[in-house]
Protein backbone atom coordinates (compact mmCIF):
# COMPACT_ATOMS: atom_id res chain seq x y z
CA UNK A 1 0.00 0.00 0.00
CA UNK A 2 3.17 2.39 0.31
CA UNK A 3 6.90 2.00 -0.54
CA UNK A 4 9.13 3.86 0.23
CA UNK A 5 12.81 3.48 -0.69
CA UNK A 6 16.18 5.97 0.14
CA UNK A 7 13.06 8.43 1.06
CA UNK A 8 15.29 11.73 1.99
CA UNK A 9 14.47 15.31 2.79
CA UNK A 10 17.05 18.33 3.64
CA UNK A 11 15.86 21.64 4.09
CA UNK A 12 18.22 24.61 3.04
CA UNK A 13 20.86 21.83 1.49
CA UNK A 14 21.78 21.20 4.87
CA UNK A 15 19.05 20.40 7.26
CA UNK A 16 18.99 16.52 6.99
CA UNK A 17 15.07 15.99 8.27
CA UNK A 18 14.72 12.68 6.76
CA UNK A 19 17.81 10.06 6.25
CA UNK A 20 17.33 7.82 3.50
CA UNK A 21 14.84 6.03 4.73
CA UNK A 22 13.45 2.45 3.40
CA UNK A 23 10.15 0.58 4.42
CA UNK A 24 7.11 -0.65 3.23
CA UNK A 25 2.88 -0.99 4.15
CA UNK A 26 1.07 -3.70 3.68
CA UNK A 27 -2.53 -3.69 3.21
CA UNK A 28 -5.11 -3.74 6.26
CA UNK A 29 -2.24 -3.04 8.70
CA UNK A 30 -1.86 -0.45 11.15
CA UNK A 31 1.68 1.09 10.45
CA UNK A 32 3.29 3.02 13.28
CA UNK A 33 6.34 5.56 13.26
CA UNK A 34 7.50 5.81 16.68
CA UNK A 35 9.94 8.52 18.02
CA UNK A 36 10.17 11.62 19.65
CA UNK A 37 9.86 15.27 18.21
CA UNK A 38 11.79 16.23 15.42
CA UNK A 39 12.65 12.54 14.93
CA UNK A 40 11.31 13.44 11.25
CA UNK A 41 7.90 11.59 11.41
CA UNK A 42 5.50 14.82 10.23
CA UNK A 43 8.15 15.00 7.28
CA UNK A 44 7.69 11.36 6.16
CA UNK A 45 3.98 12.12 6.29
CA UNK A 46 4.13 15.61 4.77
CA UNK A 47 5.97 13.55 1.34
CA UNK A 48 3.86 10.48 1.61
CA UNK A 49 0.68 13.04 0.97
CA UNK A 50 2.38 15.00 -1.39
CA UNK A 51 2.44 18.39 0.39
CA UNK A 52 6.22 18.47 0.49
CA UNK A 53 8.64 16.70 -2.54
CA UNK A 54 11.82 14.85 -1.43
CA UNK A 55 14.72 15.35 -2.22
CA UNK A 56 16.60 12.40 -3.21
CA UNK A 57 14.29 8.43 -3.09
CA UNK A 58 10.98 7.71 -4.15
CA UNK A 59 7.47 6.76 -2.37
CA UNK A 60 4.31 5.46 -3.69
CA UNK A 61 1.15 5.32 -2.12
CA UNK A 62 -1.09 2.76 -3.63
CA UNK A 63 1.24 1.96 -6.74
CA UNK A 64 0.97 6.13 -7.72
CA UNK A 65 4.16 7.78 -7.30
CA UNK A 66 4.24 10.86 -4.99
CA UNK A 67 5.87 13.11 -6.92
CA UNK A 68 4.76 12.40 -10.99
CA UNK A 69 1.01 11.43 -9.61
CA UNK A 70 0.28 13.28 -6.95
CA UNK A 71 -3.30 14.02 -7.65
CA UNK A 72 -4.33 10.42 -7.73
CA UNK A 73 -2.35 10.07 -3.91
CA UNK A 74 -4.66 12.96 -2.99
CA UNK A 75 -7.65 11.43 -4.09
CA UNK A 76 -6.63 7.62 -2.69
CA UNK A 77 -6.02 8.97 1.01
CA UNK A 78 -7.60 10.33 3.84
CA UNK A 79 -5.05 12.82 6.18
CA UNK A 80 -6.05 13.65 9.82
CA UNK A 81 -2.56 16.33 11.10
CA UNK A 82 -1.15 17.01 14.23
CA UNK A 83 -3.12 19.64 14.39
CA UNK A 84 -6.66 21.23 14.97
CA UNK A 85 -7.68 22.04 11.25
CA UNK A 86 -11.78 22.31 11.96
CA UNK A 87 -13.10 25.51 11.24
CA UNK A 88 -14.61 26.67 14.53
CA UNK A 89 -17.02 28.83 13.46
CA UNK A 90 -18.81 26.42 11.54
CA UNK A 91 -21.08 23.17 13.30
CA UNK A 92 -19.14 19.45 12.90
CA UNK A 93 -21.58 18.80 10.35
CA UNK A 94 -20.53 21.80 8.15
CA UNK A 95 -16.86 20.54 8.51
CA UNK A 96 -17.17 17.38 7.08
CA UNK A 97 -19.76 18.69 4.71
CA UNK A 98 -16.59 21.21 3.49
CA UNK A 99 -14.25 18.69 3.70
CA UNK A 100 -16.79 16.75 0.95
CA UNK A 101 -16.91 19.67 -1.42
CA UNK A 102 -13.18 19.65 -1.44
CA UNK A 103 -12.98 16.07 -2.55
CA UNK A 104 -15.75 16.59 -5.03
CA UNK A 105 -18.44 14.47 -3.84
CA UNK A 106 -21.47 15.02 -4.98
CA UNK A 107 -24.08 16.41 -2.31
CA UNK A 108 -26.43 13.74 -1.82
CA UNK A 109 -23.80 11.57 -1.07
CA UNK A 110 -22.13 13.79 1.11
CA UNK A 111 -24.95 13.84 3.15
CA UNK A 112 -25.39 10.29 3.79
CA UNK A 113 -21.21 9.87 4.26
CA UNK A 114 -21.11 12.61 7.14
CA UNK A 115 -24.68 11.44 9.01
CA UNK A 116 -23.10 7.52 9.29
CA UNK A 117 -18.95 9.20 9.74
CA UNK A 118 -20.45 11.38 13.14
CA UNK A 119 -22.34 8.39 13.96
CA UNK A 120 -19.21 6.37 14.07
CA UNK A 121 -17.12 8.91 15.81
CA UNK A 122 -20.24 9.53 18.48
CA UNK A 123 -20.98 13.31 17.23
CA UNK A 124 -24.48 12.94 16.29
CA UNK A 125 -25.77 14.85 19.30
CA UNK A 126 -23.08 17.84 18.97
CA UNK A 127 -23.43 17.75 14.71
CA UNK A 128 -24.88 21.25 15.02
CA UNK A 129 -23.26 22.85 17.57
CA UNK A 130 -19.73 24.77 16.57
CA UNK A 131 -16.40 23.55 16.65
CA UNK A 132 -16.04 26.24 19.29
CA UNK A 133 -17.68 24.86 21.72
CA UNK A 134 -15.99 21.16 21.35
CA UNK A 135 -13.58 19.54 23.44
CA UNK A 136 -10.31 18.45 22.27
CA UNK A 137 -11.31 14.78 22.19
CA UNK A 138 -14.59 15.70 20.09
CA UNK A 139 -12.65 17.74 17.85
CA UNK A 140 -10.15 15.04 17.37
CA UNK A 141 -13.26 12.28 16.33
CA UNK A 142 -14.27 15.26 14.17
CA UNK A 143 -11.21 15.34 12.56
CA UNK A 144 -11.07 11.52 11.93
CA UNK A 145 -14.22 11.78 10.70
CA UNK A 146 -13.11 14.40 7.95
CA UNK A 147 -10.41 12.12 7.38
CA UNK A 148 -12.74 9.64 6.13
CA UNK A 149 -15.25 11.19 3.98
CA UNK A 150 -14.08 10.48 0.89
CA UNK A 151 -13.58 6.57 2.06
CA UNK A 152 -9.85 6.33 1.86
CA UNK A 153 -7.69 3.17 1.02
CA UNK A 154 -5.12 4.25 3.61
CA UNK A 155 -5.65 6.89 6.09
CA UNK A 156 -2.54 9.19 7.70
CA UNK A 157 -3.02 9.97 11.38
CA UNK A 158 -0.21 12.64 12.66
CA UNK A 159 0.06 11.79 16.42
CA UNK A 160 -3.38 11.45 16.67
CA UNK A 161 -3.86 11.69 20.64
CA UNK A 162 -1.12 14.83 20.70
CA UNK A 163 -2.49 16.75 23.80
CA UNK A 164 -5.17 14.75 24.80
CA UNK A 165 -5.42 13.58 28.63
CA UNK A 166 -4.98 9.85 29.20
CA UNK A 167 -8.72 8.72 29.55
CA UNK A 168 -9.70 10.48 25.67
CA UNK A 169 -6.21 8.80 24.22
CA UNK A 170 -8.15 5.50 25.01
CA UNK A 171 -11.13 6.27 23.46
CA UNK A 172 -9.61 7.63 20.14
CA UNK A 173 -7.50 4.01 20.32
CA UNK A 174 -10.89 2.30 20.10
CA UNK A 175 -12.43 4.64 17.11
CA UNK A 176 -9.07 4.06 15.32
CA UNK A 177 -9.23 0.34 15.72
CA UNK A 178 -13.12 0.63 15.11
CA UNK A 179 -11.88 2.57 11.35
CA UNK A 180 -9.68 -0.19 10.75
CA UNK A 181 -12.26 -2.43 11.22
CA UNK A 182 -15.68 -1.02 9.57
CA UNK A 183 -14.06 0.78 6.67
CA UNK A 184 -11.34 -1.85 5.69
CA UNK A 185 -8.40 0.56 5.39
CA UNK A 186 -4.57 0.38 5.84
CA UNK A 187 -3.57 3.35 8.74
CA UNK A 188 -0.18 4.74 8.86
CA UNK A 189 0.37 6.86 12.16
CA UNK A 190 3.04 8.59 13.81
CA UNK A 191 3.53 8.22 17.67
CA UNK A 192 6.22 9.44 20.58
CA UNK A 193 3.45 7.50 23.00
CA UNK A 194 4.96 4.19 23.93
CA UNK A 195 1.70 2.86 24.83
CA UNK A 196 0.19 4.62 21.91
CA UNK A 197 2.29 2.32 19.22
CA UNK A 198 2.50 -0.71 21.72
CA UNK A 199 -1.20 -1.32 22.01
CA UNK A 200 -2.03 -0.17 18.20
CA UNK A 201 0.68 -0.84 16.03
CA UNK A 202 1.01 -4.69 14.29
CA UNK A 203 3.76 -3.03 12.88
CA UNK A 204 6.47 -0.44 14.48
CA UNK A 205 9.37 1.43 12.65
CA UNK A 206 11.63 3.49 14.99
CA UNK A 207 12.58 6.66 13.79
CA UNK A 208 15.16 9.51 15.22
CA UNK A 209 17.53 12.38 13.66
CA UNK A 210 15.54 11.25 10.46
CA UNK A 211 17.09 7.59 10.71
CA UNK A 212 14.76 4.40 10.54
CA UNK A 213 16.98 2.25 13.39
CA UNK A 214 14.77 -1.08 13.18
CA UNK A 215 11.05 -2.25 12.05
CA UNK A 216 9.20 -4.85 13.50
CA UNK A 217 5.84 -6.18 15.49
CA UNK A 218 5.81 -5.01 19.05
CA UNK A 219 6.22 -8.43 20.32
CA UNK A 220 9.16 -9.03 17.85
CA UNK A 221 11.18 -6.15 18.78
CA UNK A 222 10.68 -7.03 22.36
CA UNK A 223 11.40 -10.18 21.85
CA UNK A 224 14.49 -9.49 20.07
CA UNK A 225 15.99 -8.12 23.16
CA UNK A 226 16.27 -11.95 25.08
CA UNK A 227 15.44 -11.43 28.29
CA UNK A 228 13.62 -9.73 31.35
CA UNK A 229 14.59 -6.11 31.93
CA UNK A 230 16.13 -4.88 36.05
CA UNK A 231 16.18 -1.38 37.09
CA UNK A 232 17.90 -0.40 39.85
CA UNK A 233 19.12 2.74 41.56
CA UNK A 234 21.07 3.42 44.49
CA UNK A 235 21.60 5.60 47.21
CA UNK A 236 25.07 6.62 46.62
CA UNK A 237 26.48 8.96 44.09
CA UNK A 238 28.80 6.23 42.88
CA UNK A 239 28.75 4.09 39.50
CA UNK A 240 28.42 0.68 40.22
CA UNK A 241 27.63 -0.68 36.78
CA UNK A 242 30.64 -3.05 37.13
CA UNK A 243 29.64 -4.73 39.41
CA UNK A 244 26.46 -5.18 38.21
CA UNK A 245 27.81 -6.39 35.20
CA UNK A 246 30.13 -9.30 36.42
CA UNK A 247 27.08 -11.16 37.97
CA UNK A 248 26.21 -14.25 36.53
CA UNK A 249 23.33 -14.14 34.10
CA UNK A 250 23.57 -9.93 33.41
CA UNK A 251 23.96 -9.70 29.59
CA UNK A 252 24.16 -5.78 29.21
CA UNK A 253 24.06 -2.90 31.93
CA UNK A 254 22.93 1.09 30.77
CA UNK A 255 22.65 3.57 32.87
CA UNK A 256 20.53 6.77 31.78
CA UNK A 257 19.27 9.14 34.58
CA UNK A 258 20.80 7.49 37.31
CA UNK A 259 19.30 4.77 36.72
CA UNK A 260 20.17 1.18 36.04
CA UNK A 261 18.50 -0.89 32.92
CA UNK A 262 20.04 -4.57 33.39
CA UNK A 263 18.76 -7.05 30.67
CA UNK A 264 19.43 -10.62 32.05
CA UNK A 265 18.43 -14.19 31.59
CA UNK A 266 15.86 -15.75 34.50
CA UNK A 267 15.25 -12.35 36.09
CA UNK A 268 14.08 -14.25 39.23
CA UNK A 269 16.88 -15.79 40.05
CA UNK A 270 19.18 -13.16 38.71
CA UNK A 271 17.92 -9.89 41.34
CA UNK A 272 18.63 -11.56 44.13
CA UNK A 273 22.39 -12.10 43.16
CA UNK A 274 22.47 -8.22 41.69
CA UNK A 275 21.45 -7.41 45.31
CA UNK A 276 23.46 -8.99 47.20
CA UNK A 277 26.37 -8.19 45.08
CA UNK A 278 25.46 -4.32 45.12
CA UNK A 279 25.36 -5.43 49.47
CA UNK A 280 28.04 -7.08 49.88
CA UNK A 281 30.24 -3.64 48.42
CA UNK A 282 28.59 -1.49 50.63
CA UNK A 283 25.80 0.08 48.31
CA UNK A 284 22.02 0.45 49.19
CA UNK A 285 19.32 -0.44 46.59
CA UNK A 286 16.83 2.58 46.69
CA UNK A 287 14.92 1.50 43.84
CA UNK A 288 13.97 -2.19 42.28
CA UNK A 289 11.41 -3.53 39.44
CA UNK A 290 11.90 -6.85 38.00
CA UNK A 291 10.12 -6.26 34.09
CA UNK A 292 9.48 -8.27 31.17
CA UNK A 293 11.19 -6.14 27.94
CA UNK A 294 8.58 -3.16 27.19
CA UNK A 295 9.23 -0.96 24.05
CA UNK A 296 10.81 1.56 26.46
CA UNK A 297 13.57 -0.65 26.77
CA UNK A 298 13.31 -1.70 22.91
CA UNK A 299 14.11 1.69 22.57
CA UNK A 300 17.08 2.14 24.64
CA UNK A 301 18.63 -0.99 23.33
CA UNK A 302 19.10 0.97 19.39
CA UNK A 303 19.03 4.47 20.62
CA UNK A 304 21.01 4.54 23.52
CA UNK A 305 18.76 6.67 25.24
CA UNK A 306 15.02 6.55 26.39
CA UNK A 307 12.32 8.47 24.10
CA UNK A 308 12.67 11.94 23.73
CA UNK A 309 10.02 14.07 24.75
CA UNK A 310 11.32 17.88 23.39
CA UNK A 311 9.79 20.43 22.55
CA UNK A 312 10.80 20.48 19.35
CA UNK A 313 14.27 20.23 17.30
CA UNK A 314 15.81 22.36 15.37
CA UNK A 315 14.69 20.36 12.54
CA UNK A 316 10.98 21.02 13.27
CA UNK A 317 11.72 24.98 13.83
CA UNK A 318 13.26 25.18 11.19
CA UNK A 319 10.50 23.39 8.81
CA UNK A 320 7.48 25.65 10.70
CA UNK A 321 9.01 28.52 9.77
CA UNK A 322 9.37 27.46 6.03
CA UNK A 323 5.20 26.88 6.13
CA UNK A 324 4.71 29.75 7.78
CA UNK A 325 6.81 31.77 5.57
CA UNK A 326 4.83 29.63 2.30
CA UNK A 327 1.83 31.04 3.64
CA UNK A 328 2.57 34.76 4.00
CA UNK A 329 3.71 34.62 0.60
CA UNK A 330 0.67 32.99 -0.75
Amino acid sequence: MIKAENLTKVFNRSLVAVDHITFNVREGEIFGFLGPNGAGKTTTINMLITVLKPTEGTASVLGFDVVRQSNEVRKAIGVVPQEFTADEDLTGYENIMLCADLYGIPREIAKKRALELLELVELTNFKDKRVETYSGGMRRRLELACGLINYPKVLFLDEPTLGLDVQTRIAVWEYIRRLRKEYDITIFMTTHYLEEADTLCDRIAIIDHGKIIVIGSPGELKDGLGGDVITIAVRENADVTSIIQEVENVKNVRKENGLYYVKVVEGEVTAPLIIEALRKKGYTVTRFSLTEPTLNEVYLEYTGRAIRDMEGSNAEIMIQRLHLRRARNG
